[in-house]
């Protein structure tokens, strides 16, 4: 078979490069208004998100915190025991079987990624398995072949051409992975066992992700960071309350500390640091940032702009430099988020085939940090406040002054609300505390609406609960008349 060329007869022809969260909705968007969709993708729908990254990684985490939940349960009164052959009442040891783990959560993203495909059927749009690329700026081409070589191919004439082709772990020279014992986030699901001393080389989200949920599933972590604390990114309050959390928990955290190499040793790992130390350990977990998949797939020569790391340059409303060509996701200069690539994906087609848009505002965006406790965060930061990029004012109120955070032996973490000067419109929060990533919804939806402290003040909230500290911040910020 030397190829099949497809030519659609509608007058909208829209085609798709990668099925991950933002091509899956671009192409989800394009059927329900009646265009004619084909999607390409190598690997499987939901990509990296769906099969290597979120989904797997935050099942591996809701396990951590189950574990996490048994060993502090003492705390409420609940404890557990068994009998010894004698009748003594022993305390059993918590143990963690990481393959049946790993085994489900592989099952869980592969279930997720059937149920995207079985929809895209359903929306009646064209998946083709393969690896694709752009011939000008309006035909797509995918590889069919074995291993996406060969002569197989079927190409596409398209209108217009979303490319969410995501991206993959940063390798360095010096540390690279061979899935056994140096790997990326991306192999760490082929353990069998918890490692015995894993060694995270990156402090940002994925490194202290990871490094809190293998620390709660009982293995000894060592978390370099080249930062003076970790979570650079993050609100700085949070990201001391989550060190504090590791090093009580045993963890051991390196500030300022850069690891030059990792090497195999024997049956472990050994981590050079830039200053001559060596940290030796199981296994290493390299963290340390992603590359967008834009090489080699026609953008340049399709006249689209890229910056010098690859990622292409797209607007508020996912639009390249070339009209008829939009990405989405990780592999664009906005926010490398799920969320944020599957509103990228809408918007794009619904600005091509025009539709109404509201454009991506950037600052509405929630974000959050799986780690225990969480950390969540929308619109602009504390550090903006205090440097004059945003006029506000901040109040902060521990959790631990929280009534249900008391029943439930919280004792870490906080809410934090920012309201702008004068107005009291809400204009930010951060919210560390289990389960942020739900807590964080009111706060995002006050930013979004621009709603005032007074008016979210004035809802309801549940006695007792965690997300009273909300209503409670926003009292707090009360703006005389």
């Amino acid at each position: 078979m030397y190829g099949m060329a497809y030519v659609f007869e509608r007058s909208q022809r829209i085609g798709v490069l990668g099925g991950g969260p933002g091509g899956y909705e671009a192409a989800l968007a394009g059927a329900q208004l009646g265009a004619e969709v084909v999607l390409i993708e190598r690997t499987g729908i939901g990509g990296s998100a769906v099969l290597t990254d979120v989904v797997p990684s935050k099942t591996l985490i809701a396990t951590a915190e189950a574990s996490t939940a048994i060993a502090e349960s003492s705390d409420l009164g609940v404890q557990f025991f068994s009998r010894s052959e004698s009748g003594r009442a022993v305390r059993p040891e918590l143990a963690v079987n990481l393959a049946a783990v790993n085994k489900r959560l592989k099952n869980l993203a592969r279930q997720q990624s059937d149920d995207m495909r079985a929809a895209l059927k359903k929306a009646g749009v064209k998946v083709v398995t393969g690896d694709g690329r752009l011939e000008g700026g309006n035909k797509l081409v995918a590889s069919t072949a074995e291993g996406g070589t060969g002569c197989d191919f079927d190409e596409f004439e398209v209108d217009t051409v979303v490319v969410a082709v995501g991206a993959r772990p940063r390798v360095l020279p010096s540390a690279v992975p061979d899935g056994e014992r140096i790997m990326t986030w991306t192999q760490l699901y082929k353990l069998k066992a918890v490692p015995e001393h894993l060694i995270v080389v990156g402090s940002g989200v994925t490194g202290a992700e990871f490094a809190s949920a293998y620390s709660a599933l009982g293995a000894k972590v060592t978390l370099i960071s080249s930062r003076d604390q970790v979570l650079p990114g993050e609100d700085a309050d949070a990201a001391a309350v989550i060190e504090e959390v590791f090093t009580r928990g045993g963890m051991t955290v390196l500030s300022k500390s850069r690891a030059d190499k990792v090497e195999v040793v024997g049956d472990g790992v050994v981590a050079t640091l830039s200053d001559g130390r060596t940290v030796e350990g199981s296994h290493c977990l390299m963290a340390v940032g992603s590359i967008p998949n834009t090489a080699g797939i026609g953008l340049e020569e399709a006249g689209v702009q890229m910056t010098d790391s690859g990622h292409i340059r797209v607007n508020r409303v996912a639009r390249t430099s070339v009209p008829s060509i939009y990405a989405a996701g990780d592999c664009t200069t906005f926010l490398p988020l799920a969320s944020v690539a599957s509103m990228q994906g809408r918007t794009a087609v619904f600005h091509a085939m025009g539709d109404a848009v509201t454009p991506t505002e950037l600052r509405n965006v929630a974000s959050n940090v799986f780690t225990q406790p969480e950390i969540a965060t929308v619109g602009w930061s504390q550090k903006q406040i205090e440097e004059g990029v945003a006029q506000g004012e901040i109040y902060k109120l521990p959790l631990a002054s929280n009534p249900r955070a008391k029943m439930q032996g919280i004792h870490d973490g906080f809410v934090k609300l920012f309201a702008r000067t004068g107005s009291g419109t809400v204009i930010g929060g951060v919210i560390v505390a289990p389960r942020a990533s739900e807590l964080i919804l009111p706060i995002a939806m006050a930013v979004e609406h621009r709603l005032t402290v007074d008016q979210v003040s004035r809802a309801f909230s549940v006695y007792p609960s965690l997300s009273g500290s909300i209503t409670d911040a926003a009292r707090a910020l009360h703006i005389v008349d």
